[in-house]
């Protein structure tokens, strides 16, 4: 069975695991005059995040709903003005920090343009007609096929928002994909926000966590929203080595699995039933199923008869996601079984 439902199906290599037994482990709640905890393993990812960011500090969560939510609790007050994209992660699919029982933030939506960037004349429309706290981008966009904000336009956003005083926050969650696609360092993508968030757990394929980097000043609040918002953790080295691991190994390796998404996508193409997305960029494809008759969820349990995974996204779309489970022969086969699907619909 091919499993494409997401990146965060990655599993741990031997080489990954055998990191966490020479871990140096302590209590990372019990921290020292700066906020720092005791668990060294912790200390010396947050480090290198910060390091590979430009940032700071960094601070590890258990996961990237976790970091994004603190982040954006931590810069924000209840009734705060948030811009965001409708299908933006944080909107779509977290949704905490907009609950009017927890965030009680307010989302105002700015629109997106052709090519799945932020749209700049929206966003200045918005920030000068409404009292907004702070803007959230994603890069890369998830519910657009993975696309990417290139750093002509993030420095645009990030202008435009200093120009009113506003707080720019990125769900980087795949961010060093955006980082192997647009073929320039981490920082420099991150030069352009206050405060980013990024995922070890996907594909860079760690087991669990995430990070979220930003000023000293910034993060020593950020530790104290996510004590009291039980995110705290004790000997979290544990998950803190794989991470290390990851960011020392597995960033130059995404680049296999842009290739592989491209691949299938380039071998898909004019297809009578099923809408492929054009323009991969990263490790995710769109494919539009409307014109087979079937409802997302009824395509991919048709798909899995046929020995592949893949998941329902929106309403007429389901999503592949390419990772290092993946290998260049499950990307042809997932072609053939994608063709024979099309075939067979006709």
């Amino acid at each position: 069975m091919i499993d494409l439902r997401s990146d965060t199906l990655t599993m741990p290599t031997q080489e990954m695991l055998e990191s966490i037994l020479t871990a140096k482990l302590g209590d990372d709640g019990r921290t020292d005059a700066s906020g720092r905890g005791e668990d060294k393993t912790i200390n010396e990812l947050e480090d290198l995040a910060a390091l590979m960011t430009g940032k700071e500090e960094a601070i590890l969560f258990c996961s990237g709903t976790a970091g994004n939510t603190t982040a954006i609790l931590t810069h924000c007050k209840p009734s705060d003005k948030v811009l965001v994209d409708r299908l933006q992660h944080i909107y779509k699919s977290e949704k905490v920090v907009f609950d009017k029982n927890i965030g009680q933030l307010e989302p105002v939506f700015y629109e997106l343009d052709e090519n799945h960037m932020p749209d700049i004349d929206s966003l200045e429309k918005l920030l000068s007609s409404n009292d907004i706290k702070m803007l959230c981008i994603e890069n890369t966009h998830n519910f657009s096929g993975g696309a990417c904000i290139d750093l002509e336009r993030l420095e645009k956003i990030y202008n435009l928002a200093k120009k009113h005083n506003v707080h720019v926050h990125m769900d980087g969650a795949r961010l060093f994909n955006a980082a192997t696609y647009l073929k320039t360092d981490v920082k420099e993508i991150c030069k352009y926000t206050d405060s980013v968030m990024f995922c070890i757990s996907k594909g860079l394929g760690a087991p669990v966590g995430s990070l979220v980097c930003g000023t000293h000043k910034f993060i020593k609040e950020v530790r104290k929203e996510r004590k009291l918002l039980g995110g705290t953790m004790r000997q979290a080295g544990i998950i803190a080595a794989p991470g290390i691991y990851a960011l020392r190994h597995n960033v130059a390796r995404l680049q296999d699995d842009h290739e592989n998404a491209q691949y299938v996508a380039s071998n898909l193409k004019n297809l009578d039933k099923i809408i492929v997305q054009t323009n991969v960029e990263t490790n995710i494809i769109m494919l539009d199923v409307t014109k087979t008759g079937l409802i997302p969820e009824e395509f991919c349990a048709e798909a899995k008869k046929l020995g592949l995974l893949i998941r329902p996204v929106l309403e007429n779309r389901v999503r592949l996601v390419f990772h290092l489970g993946v290998n260049k022969n499950d990307a042809i086969e997932t072609v053939k079984i994608i063709r024979q699907l099309n075939n067979q619909l006709r």
